[in-house]
């Protein structure tokens, strides 16, 4: 009887602690691909190349996003973004990843209203493995790129959110399923 009952105080303390991230607020799987921009660092006079392709499978459509990242010439990126026109993130805590790719580090960029200038961002940054893979990113883990950023992140000022390729000479190759901003 007495284990019986603390087997049940376990089970219930873990259902009771353990954060669930169902609550998507927004959530994107590449159905609308003209939501998302390829940009590279030629931008700024980089060399860096690549491309975004979506390919369909039975669950919908995969984003890859492959090229060359080089920081020749002051360079060093290549990313697919989103911006958010008439969509709140308020509430959300956690960007959710579910991706792949050739064993590199990739990187999430936000912009919100306070980033005017075009290098300001937040980032976080995770590993890619070879199999899918879903990643829960917090919000306020993200680190700002400058000092005049405000330290913390109003996730309903978010106005975009890039997948990114970033900060060395490597190929790129990340397989997207989805990206969701959750509670």
């Amino acid at each position: 009887m007495k284990r019986t009952l603390y087997i049940l105080i376990f089970v219930a303390q873990f259902f009771m602690t353990t954060k669930s991230f169902s609550e998507s607020i927004f959530q994107d799987n590449f159905n609308n691909q003209a939501e998302w921009e390829f940009i590279t660092d030629n931008v700024m006079g980089g060399k860096s190349t690549g491309q975004i392709a979506y390919m369909p499978n039975d669950a919908g459509v995969i984003a890859v996003m492959s090229g060359n990242v080089t920081t020749e010439n002051n360079g060093g990126f290549i990313q697919i973004r989103r911006k958010f026109k008439d969509i709140s993130l308020n509430g959300a805590t956690h960007i959710k990843i579910l991706a792949k790719g050739n064993n590199q580090k990739y990187f999430i960029h936000l912009r919100t209203r306070g980033t005017i200038l075009p290098w300001q961002y937040y980032q976080i940054g995770f590993e890619v493995e070879d199999q899918y893979k879903e990643y829960i990113l917090p919000i306020q883990k993200f680190e700002r790129s400058g000092s005049f950023l405000s330290k913390e992140i109003d996730a309903n000022s978010i106005k975009s959110v890039g997948i990114v390729a970033f900060g060395r000479d490597h190929s790129a190759e990340i397989h997207i399923k989805e990206i969701s901003f959750v509670e």
